[in-house]
């Protein structure tokens, strides 16, 4: 049954990180703000790929000289998720 989270971002540009998932698996991803190329184009690559792969691929991605990214704060969002599963 697909599911919807609502994640608010910090240290971006981002607003709000919107993930549609079912169990493990991303359905789909939208971000409120931010870079638009770049953010369709990570939500386009989320589609259909499990927490567990996305999450060592988009954690740890600063942007410019910021300590995190539009990335790594969806990859923060993922393991909330997949944390309250467990």
């Amino acid at each position: 049954m697909e599911q919807t989270f609502v994640f608010i971002p910090k240290g971006v540009c981002s607003e709000k990180i919107s993930i549609v998932y079912d169990g493990d698996i991303v359905k789909s991803v939208e971000f409120t703000r931010g870079c638009p190329g770049n953010t369709v184009g990570v939500g386009r690559l989320c589609q259909n790929r499990s927490f567990d792969e996305l999450i060592p691929l988009l954690e740890g991605i600063p942007c410019r000289n910021k300590p995190t990214s539009c990335p790594d704060q969806l990859a923060q969002a993922l393991k909330i998720i997949r944390d309250q599963k467990n």
